[in-house]
């Protein structure tokens, strides 16, 4: 399917103000749950008012087309107006975990130039504790307070209160006059590898994986209603349970709690998604619930999951014990969002499915040139939402935005039906007595042990040599021990090649991840935290 958009064009209306045209003005858009568990639901005629008035007030407050508004607030009608406003009015929206510390909120005003930065009650205290060192801020949009903060001396910003400023507003605004080219979010990476960049993108570039992702493969239809686990400033949240529900008519289902697995099994109680937008350590958390039932999941489709490479036992115990199917994929901040996924009916456990149609891929090997026919390489892709750079990178990003392909730092091998099946990160890879092994292999071998609820595995060196090394987390049921570290070495050797097994078992109480879920194998290494061990 091939699709075009007109030159002058704004990815709000495709979004969002395309539902009041089809006559959805009275369809329960949002369904937000605050702190206090009330429930609040807004229809898409309110969901759009609230938006122009959002973009009235950040007009008011001085920001112009191409300029960047930074939001640190929690998920909610104030979020997606708020996010939605930027764009409309022409200017860049920018998105960040509200519960960062205030040395990265410092980072992001001054790497933004933010003209204007939203706050909650979560990060009003940092972003306050900082607002002294924002040069480029103008004005700092507080929400959830019933007073409106006081500005720390030397701070340039005006503190203004989001629930004075924002009802006086009028409810009517014109879309700005944006080029489907010009620049409308700013995604950025997760930072693994250093300070997190910005991903430019297009408002065309969110339409095309629209188009094809939530179309070809989600298939969401105006009676679905969708419920995220990662929060809205994760761009694999704000498509899944933002832009491709809206685009369809559907219900989004949004919570400020954190998402714990008991907080997670309370919405989808109360809410009965359809389809749930999740991670695989949310997943696991949710088999680990003793009280989470079959019946609690009756209605939903499938979930996507997606940050992550989701171990086939895991698939297989979640589908037995709920009936659900999950949709592995993987998509990136430089590609906006999923690019290879399983379909509804069509999931192959343990591998990241097909390409999403309009995407093309390549597999390239340490010389060069394609990988030969099922050995791993470094994964290309290349499509129509792929962004323009990184802000401020240029070395960066002449290594990443190669012409039209995306270098990744993904490994993977394509089968002869053309699944993909994920090898581990190029910098993950380890080389055990001169053959390449995947961590990933050694870890989803541990997960297939009752005793294994986590687990990553890293590379070590020892006398010159690589060697794998395990960190687990146990289950309730079991301990910590080196009895179990030699079981599970054991384990390992009986399922997969002998020089593959984890020379090391350190045992931790949780995982290192950061605020998109991903664990921070960076944090392992020389394992700190090991409660136990055994070495071979």
């Amino acid at each position: 399917m091939t699709f075009t958009l007109p030159d002058r064009f704004n990815m709000v209306r495709y979004f969002l103000e395309h539902n009041l045209e089809a006559g959805r003005g009275r369809t329960r858009a949002l369904w937000c749950r605050g702190r206090d568990g009330s429930v609040r639901e807004y229809d898409y005629a309110q969901v759009v008012a609230a938006t122009n008035r959002a973009g009235r007030l950040l007009i008011d407050l001085g920001v112009e087309p191409e300029q960047r508004v930074l939001l640190a607030i929690g998920d909610g009608l104030e979020w997606v107006a708020a996010w939605f406003a930027a764009i409309k009015i022409g200017a860049i929206a920018c998105s960040v975990n509200p519960l960062l510390p205030a040395d990265d909120y410092a980072y992001y005003l001054d790497y933004t130039r933010a003209k204007v930065a939203l706050c909650d009650l979560d990060s009003a205290p940092r972003m306050l504790e900082v607002l002294p060192q924002a040069r480029h801020l103008r004005a700092l949009l507080v929400t959830e307070h019933g007073s409106t903060p006081s500005a720390p001396a030397g701070a340039r910003a005006t503190i203004v209160n989001w629930n004075e400023a924002h009802p006086s507003q009028p409810d009517r605004l014109d879309v700005a006059d944006t080029w489907k080219d010009d620049v409308a979010v700013w995604l950025f990476t997760s930072g693994t590898t250093g300070k997190p960049k910005a991903a430019v993108h297009f408002h065309h570039d969110f339409v095309f994986n629209a188009e094809h992702y939530a179309k070809d493969v989600l298939r969401l239809t105006p009676n679905d209603r969708t419920l995220g686990v990662p929060k809205l400033f994760f761009g694999y949240a704000t498509g899944t349970n933002l832009l491709f529900p809206f685009a369809a008519g559907a219900c989004v289902g949004l919570f400020q709690d954190k998402s714990k697995p008991d907080v997670i099994l309370d919405q989808i109680r109360r809410f009965h998604p359809t389809v749930l937008c999740a991670v695989p350590t949310a997943l696991n958390g949710l088999l680990a619930l003793e009280n989470a039932a079959r019946a609690d999941f009756e209605g939903m489709r499938y979930a996507t999951s997606a940050g992550e490479a989701l171990p086939p036992e895991l698939y297989h115990r979640f589908i037995a014990r709920f009936g659900v199917e999950i949709l592995d994929g993987i998509g990136s901040a430089e590609m906006f969002h999923v690019f290879i996924s399983n379909y509804p009916g069509k999931v192959r456990p343990g591998t990241l499915g097909t390409l999403v149609p309009g995407y093309e891929a390549r597999l390239v090997g340490p010389d060069g040139r394609d990988a030969p026919a099922g050995e791993p390489g470094t994964l290309w892709i290349k499509g129509g939402s792929a962004a323009l750079q990184y802000y401020a990178a240029r070395e960066k990003s002449r290594a990443t935005f190669l012409g039209d392909w995306v270098v990744t730092a993904d490994q993977f091998r394509l089968d002869a039906d053309a699944f993909f099946h994920y090898e581990g990160r190029t910098d993950d890879m380890l080389k055990v007595g001169g053959i390449f092994v995947s961590p990933l292999e050694i870890e989803s071998c541990l997960l297939q042990h009752p005793a294994v609820r986590e687990v990553a595995v890293i590379g070590y060196t020892e006398d010159d040599l690589v060697k794998p090394e395990a960190f687990v987390v146990v289950n309730a049921s079991h301990s910590a021990s080196s009895a179990l570290a030699q079981e599970l070495q054991a384990f390992v050797k009986t399922r997969l090649a002998p020089y593959k097994y984890p020379r090391r078992v350190s045992f931790l109480d949780a995982l290192p991840r950061n605020d998109r879920g991903k664990c921070e194998k960076k944090l392992l290494r020389g394992g700190p935290g090991a409660s136990a061990g055994a070495g071979a």
